[in-house]
């Protein structure tokens, strides 16, 4: 009894096994959407080795990216507006799938405030 139950735990084990191929996310053109204020707002991104430059209603940001690992980086504004703004985001990539991934997203140091979300690579 101990050996089927030890196999269909394996067996779920597999099933559910997470894809997490982080590497081709590291560079290229992403879409970011989210809600808000009640209103669906989307960036583009552009990412390469050593920056992220983003367009947001018009206006673009520009941050260093530092990977920390395969999966995980740190975020830095080069041109902070606010003390928010010089507060780097931790980005840990959890799963990947073939054109987007999820992640989960702080400011370093707040774990407590860790969301969500999901990211399109659109070339």
């Amino acid at each position: 009894m101990k050996r089927i139950l030890f196999c269909i735990i394996i067996l779920l084990q597999s099933c559910y096994n997470v894809q997490r191929d982080c590497k081709p996310f590291h560079t290229g053109t992403f879409e970011f959407a989210q809600i808000i204020d009640n209103e669906m707002k989307t960036s583009i991104f552009s990412r390469d080795s050593l920056y992220e430059i983003e367009q947001y209603e018009g206006k673009i940001d520009t941050a260093s990216i530092r990977w920390v690992n395969d999966c995980e980086c740190i975020l830095t504004k080069l041109n902070p507006i606010s003390n928010q703004d010089k507060r780097p985001i931790q980005i840990k990539i959890i799963s990947t799938q073939k054109d987007s991934y999820t992640f989960e997203y702080s400011l370093v140091g707040d774990s407590k405030n860790t969301q969500r979300s999901t990211i399109q690579k659109i070339n």
